[in-house]
């Protein structure tokens, strides 16, 4: 209600006030302009970036690590295809949580959902999608990059009164603040999941359970305070209505209805693949794996696999029939080439740190740079740099693991910790990178600089808040 008043009375305070916090907050998407516009003439492609991180760390091996070019080469190549496990994981992990995503069902529930706001009431929009895509984002970093582009065109159809660019900034959040830290934080999986590449080359000994990142006390409250925080400033930044702008020529074609009609005429075929009982069986099949797994080891049985499956279980519930699950999948497969090209480089950028000396010497500068009180909040702060620059949090995970997991063991700081450090540092500049919102810019026919100024203004709370409770988090999860 106090967020209603404030607008209502705008009024009623001095016109040089107002022009002294509009002065401020002009200044703030300055910089976040400024910042987006860096980014997309001078950062480019993922996969560019994964290239150009081979060579120098090819160079670094040659001159720190104790590799000739000829042993340099041979361990790059070793290391090529360590990770096939886990890149094919990634891609069916994207190709299920797009077929939820976009089944029928799930466009009928966000339509409904997206008609509850009060259309007199813009901030009520603003929060819904802000919670929304939090909510999505802690379940699945996938799930929400699609949904939340898919949810802002309904919402903005029922609530004309919104801001679409604040919209599409509250749809950002998630992917932006939360995924990392949630369900299918790619760094926490990995430790947890039976026979990972850290294991099998003794960077681990022992599988790290969810239990002791995800699930840990302090990440829960952590999660909490980030999705108050980020819905409650957003809210706060509902534009006044004389500063709305609402595009609706975009929004028809975005909202409509699939076209999956049944032809009168089927070949026996055809109607299998309209047959929904191949997905009841397959779906009924998997739910009950799922149970046992859960039965009988708990949470702690919640890894890449499991959780994968849940979503393929979900995605064959939510299609019902085969024809629609199948088109589903096709063009989530769309979204996940990125990983198919990029990870045997990044497997290689694994084998020059692990198969040559340059892992001992990395492992030895965050030691001698750290402290037992330090090192997390320097975990954090290196990974969320890096993060600008390779924006890919499974890829770079693989590429950091093996020395920072061994200076925090010399540090006497739990991988537990460290991992979590990670995760939260991972997600630190993504608010004002423009990788992860490629899809969302893309379907609301949004460009970046239109939604930097709000994301700068509430990555400058966010950083403050993770910086310090990276100092309060227990070293021993």
């Amino acid at each position: 209600m106090s967020q209603i008043n404030l607008h209502e009375n705008s009024s009623q305070h001095p016109s040089s006030e107002n022009d002294k916090t509009n002065g401020i907050l002009d200044r703030f998407r300055n910089f976040a302009l400024s910042t987006s516009e860096w980014t997309q003439k001078w950062v480019p492609d993922a996969w560019i970036i994964a290239v150009i991180l081979s060579i120098i760390v090819f160079l670094m091996t040659i001159s720190f690590g104790n590799a000739s070019p000829v042993k340099a080469a041979q361990v790059w190549g070793k290391g090529l295809w360590v990770l096939l496990p886990l890149m094919a994981q990634f891609s069916f992990a994207i190709i299920v949580a797009y077929v939820c995503a976009t089944a029928p069902a799930t466009k009928k529930a966000l339509n409904w959902l997206g008609s509850r706001p009060d259309p007199d009431k813009p901030w009520q929009a603003t929060l819904l999608v802000a919670v929304v895509s939090l909510l999505t984002g802690y379940i699945n970093w996938a799930l929400t990059v699609v949904v939340s582009a898919i949810f802002v065109p309904f919402v903005a159809k029922h609530n004309p009164k919104s801001d679409m660019r604040l919209l599409v900034a509250a749809a950002y959040v998630g992917i932006a603040t939360l995924w990392h830290a949630g369900l299918s934080g790619s760094a926490t999986l990995l430790v947890a999941t039976p026979e990972n590449f850290l294991l099998k080359d003794n960077i681990l000994t022992d599988l790290i359970p969810v239990t002791r990142t995800i699930f840990s006390q302090f990440n829960i409250l952590l999660v909490l305070v980030t999705i108050v925080t980020t819905a409650l400033i957003l809210t706060l930044l509902t534009p006044k209505k004389s500063q709305v702008k609402m595009d609706q020529s975009v929004l028809d074609s975005i909202t409509k209805e699939n076209d999956f009609q049944r032809p009168a005429n089927l070949s026996p075929a055809d109607r299998m693949a309209w047959w929904p009982g191949w997905n009841i069986i397959l779906g009924v099949a998997s739910l009950y794996f799922l149970i046992n797994i859960f039965t009988s080891k708990g949470i702690a049985g919640w890894s890449i696999d499991t959780y994968n499956l849940l979503f393929l279980t979900l995605a064959l519930f939510l299609t019902w029939r085969p024809i629609v699950f199948l088109e589903g999948c096709k063009k989530g497969v769309q979204g996940a080439w990125g990983i198919l090209v990029q990870f045997p480089l990044y497997g290689g950028i694994f084998g020059l740190i692990s198969y040559t000396d340059l892992g001992h010497v990395l492992t030895t500068f965050f030691t001698s740079i750290s402290t037992p009180q330090t090192f997390l909040p320097i975990v954090y702060w290196y990974s969320g740099i890096l993060g600008y620059f390779v924006p890919s949090g499974g890829s770079k995970w693989i590429i950091e693991a093996p020395y920072l997991l061994k200076a925090a063991k010399e540090l006497g700081i739990s991988p537990a910790s460290t991992t979590l450090a990670y995760s939260w540092g991972d997600m630190m500049s993504h608010l004002i990178q423009p990788f992860w919102a490629i899809a969302l810019l893309d379907i609301t026919k949004t460009k970046f600089g239109q939604i930097a100024g709000f994301c700068t203004m509430l990555l400058l709370v966010y950083i403050i808040i993770t910086s310090i409770a990276m100092f309060l988090m227990p070293i021993h999860l």
